[in-house]
């Protein structure tokens, strides 16, 4: 009998090796390759169980009637990110950091389901909790439902048995990166037992119309851990954003087969769970300073959701010979860059400062559309000199220290509207067939000198 083969498989992103190396070659993670024995060449792609072959259908012979029938989560930012609810029949991966919210989400959507009149069976996972922890979170939570099953296994085929004498219509899995399947001998985490477990669950969703949900860990990179095929293989693709330290939490939807994809759910911790934000411009800015220099508010587009964040900058002077550069919530590469801009079409000589830059409240700011308040709440920041509470900015800074327009500008003016913004500074050639609301000015320029020399006064060294 041949000698069975030997695998090397990292433990950060579940990359496979024929030998072992004290650096991933995925991921760059050092000291994470482990050995495990290979799969046998009968069970590393066992063949599945198969109905019957169907023939081909004609396409416009296809009854969709009854194809996607959505289901209401309780939890409205989730039904928001998910494109107006969870379908049926679906496969939703959910990833984030440890301990940013995913299982008490999860927890909580169970609970939901259950106390509604209308709520099916539910069959909640655990390969990392026992039924006892369980217990105790979702009291902690005010989770309960007399249809509510709590299973801590981590075998594969042992969850299909429990749910084929339950016939639950939602399957929570948390996590697929320690379930295994008992006919594959790599160890669980890996790639074949990921995405055998991944597979099996898909195709147990789509023939038996059950709904899963599926926790997945996240690398240093904050990817989802294992192979990328895992995402290909879901229909939805959902990430949690935001800082563990802080009150709120982004549910961002990275793909979406059954609605639009970056769409964003907001959602604060409190000590019972996750509470849906309704209003999360006005809540991002409650504790916004007054009157004060360094800080300007943009609007940034989240799916179909316009959002208003504030950016907030200081720039020291410092002495020594290499100032410090420190961005949160804001691309380096990309600041670095508004920076150089600043300096040389702004005419600010900021290469004795030291530059900090955040985007308040946790949000990433990776739109274009935030250039132009960076922009502004350095160059108010340089000269002490504030912008104003009632002030908005919004455009793409070019390297010429032109101003670009954006796209959903109406929609964007509508909300700052809203919450009393009586300024807004645009790009003049984004205007076009402009309707803006008319309880806000515009303040059209063409370049960044225009937009300083606009709402700072004239300040910058030619």
């Amino acid at each position: 009998m041949a000698k069975a083969k030997t695998v090397y498989f990292c433990t950060e992103c579940g990359n496979e090796t024929i030998k072992w190396q004290g650096q991933c070659s995925a991921c760059g993670a050092w000291n994470t390759i482990v050995e495990a024995p290979a799969a046998n060449a009968s069970a590393k792609h066992p063949m599945p169980s198969r109905k019957p072959y169907s023939s081909a259908a004609k396409l416009n012979e296809i009854d969709i009637s009854d194809s996607e029938i959505r289901f209401f989560t309780g939890l409205k930012e989730l039904d928001r990110v998910l494109g107006g609810g969870a379908v049926v029949g679906s496969v939703v991966l959910v990833g984030g950091e440890p301990g940013i919210g995913k299982s008490t989400l999860l927890l909580q959507l169970c609970g939901n389901l259950t106390a509604s009149e209308h709520g099916g069976t539910v069959l909640y996972v655990s390969g990392e909790e026992s039924e006892r922890q369980l217990k105790l979170r979702a009291d902690r939570l005010n989770v309960s439902g007399s249809n509510l099953y709590i299973l801590a296994e981590s075998n594969l085929s042992e969850i299909i048995s429990q749910y084929n004498s339950l016939s639950s219509d939602v399957i929570i899995i948390d996590s697929i990166q320690t379930l295994y399947d008992d006919e594959i001998d790599n160890a669980p985490g890996s790639v074949t037992q990921v995405k055998d477990c991944a597979m099996k669950l898909t195709r147990l969703a789509k023939s038996e119309g059950a709904t899963v949900f599926i926790v997945g860990h996240v690398n240093k990179e904050g990817s989802i851990a294992g192979p990328k095929v895992l995402e290909h293989m879901v229909d939805c693709v959902l990430y949690f954003e935001g800082d563990r330290t802080a009150g709120y939490r982004l549910l961002r939807a990275a793909k979406n087969r059954f609605g639009s994809a970056n769409e964003i759910g907001v959602f604060e911790m409190t000590g019972t769970g996750l509470a849906d934000v309704p209003n999360p411009s006005e809540t991002l800015l409650s504790g916004r300073p007054q009157n004060a220099a360094g800080s300007c508010v943009t609007c940034l587009m989240e799916g179909s959701r316009p959002l208003l964040a504030e950016i907030q900058a200081l720039a020291s002077p410092t002495n020594s010979s290499n100032p410090r550069r420190t961005f949160s919530g804001i691309d380096w590469n990309r600041a670095a860059l508004l920076l150089a801009v600043l300096e040389k079409r702004g005419a600010l000589r900021l290469g004795a400062n030291d530059v900090f830059i955040n985007a308040v409240g946790g949000i990433t700011a990776d739109e274009p559309a935030a250039d132009l308040a960076v922009i502004l709440a350095l160059a108010s920041s340089y000269l002490d000199r504030p912008l104003g509470d009632d002030l908005i900015a919004i455009g793409e800074v070019g390297l010429a220290g032109e101003l670009r327009g954006n796209n959903d500008m109406e929609r964007r003016l509508t909300e700052a509207a809203r919450l009393g913004f009586k300024r807004a500074v645009i790009p003049a050639r984004g205007k076009g067939k402009l309707q803006p609301p008319k309880d806000i000015r515009l303040i059209e320029v063409n370049t960044v000198r225009e937009a300083i020399g606009a709402v700072l006064g004239s300040g910058g060294n030619s």
